[in-house]
């Protein structure tokens, strides 16, 4: 089997779930990964359907040229579609983007005019004014116009709604998306919804935009409008694509959060992802108290890090912004366990004698052990209890089930040493956590205080 052109790959994007950056969320989370696409985004989806649909009303005709307003990513989607097809492209951009961006769209063939940041939608200077006198001054061209082409919309409703219903065996109970233009929310919410009313759509925004505003009162608040730094999420207008109605929630996300969660899920997911992607899953994570170990989450990735190694993978970048310390430092659960020396995880029966214990301590320089018996952890012995018990009179062959303490507490893979410290005090001298494939691992006072001091 052979595909004819690229444009047929798009879509059918995989469904991998998340363990360790969503560590202590009961729910199953699932990422929808549509950095998958030839161009590396879900952009690609939208851009294939709004010249199609061009093409069937006439407003695209052959040699013509594709003229859009774009982040970098339904750019790429476009161009793609104008290599295959034959027609020229030309794309306004602002100065906030990515450089990378920039060049990739300059090496599928796009010519990229980049524009202030910094001034109203209206001002003839903005990346959408520049976008619309292009059109109107280039002999056959086409506006694509992604905010308010509702093709936007219906690519996701017709593919990503459906794959993500079909991939979840319709047991989704919650989809999470950055949202933009609104098309990948809309679309794939409406589709979602019609299948089950109950399924709940929650939009991320960033501060600096004004959809979460807008969703709740139904105006504008132009003192919430202002510059910000995450790229492919929030907007200063609104967008006809967004259907405010599907949305059952919006949560915002800080330029900062949205950066370091992205770096996260790289390195500990292992899936390249854009600064949306992180914003979406740091919205995931402030609004985890909501969800039970009987939800099934899909959050949406829409495209890949190669898109931000100038900027959130540069570490000076990061730096700059006094951002780079928590997101390359952050120490959780699985960094302890990888720092560990001794990995393999050691335990006592409860039948066992007190000497057996005390000896086993001894020749691995262990300073507490759970007590298992058939699979399941019934109890703990520290050096400190059992020489407390042999003080007061215990003998060396006694059992240890007349003298262990209760069982370590369970921890998540992903719990930060904050977390971790709290869990560890005078009844709980070490926690036990699962790594993703199930191993359990212990984690002593000792392991957090060599893991802070480095």
């Amino acid at each position: 089997m052979y595909y004819n052109n690229i444009l047929e790959t798009i879509g059918h994007t995989p469904l991998v779930k998340l363990n360790k950056v969503v560590g202590d969320i009961p729910a199953t989370v699932l990422a929808k990964v549509d950095s998958f696409n030839p161009g590396n985004s879900i952009k690609d989806r939208i851009g294939v359907k709004m010249v199609e649909v061009a093409e069937q009303q006439g407003l695209l005709k052959p040699g013509g040229t594709i003229i859009e307003g774009t982040s970098g990513n339904t750019g790429m989607g476009l161009a793609l579609a104008a290599i295959i097809k034959g027609y020229k492209c030309i794309f306004t951009t602002t100065d906030k983007q990515s450089k990378e961006k920039v060049d990739i769209l300059k090496a599928v063939g796009a010519e990229v005019i980049v524009c202030p940041t910094d001034v109203e939608p209206t001002d003839p200077r903005s990346y959408y004014s520049v976008s619309r006198r292009l059109a109107q001054e280039t002999p056959n061209s086409f506006y694509v116009n992604q905010y308010d082409n509702l093709a936007n919309r219906l690519a996701h409703y017709e593919t990503t709604g459906p794959e993500i219903w079909e991939q979840t065996e319709g047991k989704i109970t919650h989809l999470v998306v950055g949202v933009g233009t609104g098309g990948t929310v809309s679309g794939t919410g409406k589709y979602l919804k019609e299948k089950n009313p109950n399924i709940k759509i929650w939009g991320i925004d960033t501060y600096g935009s004004t959809l979460k505003a807008y969703h709740e009162t139904g105006k504008i608040d132009e003192k919430e409008i202002y510059s910000y730094i995450t790229e492919g999420i929030g907007e200063d207008i609104i967008p006809q694509n967004i259907d405010f109605s599907l949305i059952d929630k919006f949560e915002k996300v800080t330029d900062k959060d949205g950066a370091v969660m992205a770096r996260r899920i790289t390195k500990e997911e292992g899936i390249f992802v854009g600064y949306s992607a992180g914003s979406a899953v740091a919205g995931l994570m402030q609004l985890k108290d909501t969800l039970t170990k009987d939800d099934l989450v899909v959050v949406i990735f829409h495209d890949h890090g190669s898109r931000y190694v100038g900027k959130l993978y540069n570490d000076e970048w990061m730096r700059d912004r006094q951002w780079l310390d928590e997101a390359s430092n952050e120490i959780t659960a699985a960094s302890i366990v990888g720092r560990k020396e001794l990995k393999k995880f050691l335990t006592v029966s409860p039948e066992q004698t007190l000497g057996e214990a005390i000896a086993l301590m001894k020749q691995l320089g262990l300073s507490q052990l759970p007590v298992m018996k058939e699979h399941e952890m019934v109890g703990s012995v520290t050096d400190h209890s059992l020489l407390t018990h042999l003080l007061e009179g215990a003998e060396r062959n006694q059992q240890v089930s007349t003298v262990m303490g209760k069982p370590f507490p369970y921890i998540e893979w992903g719990s930060t040493s904050k977390e971790i410290s709290s869990r560890i005090n005078r009844e709980n001298s070490a926690v036990l956590v699962k790594d993703i494939s199930g191993v359990t691992h212990i984690i002593t006072e000792y392991d957090l205080i060599q893991a802070i001091a480095g």
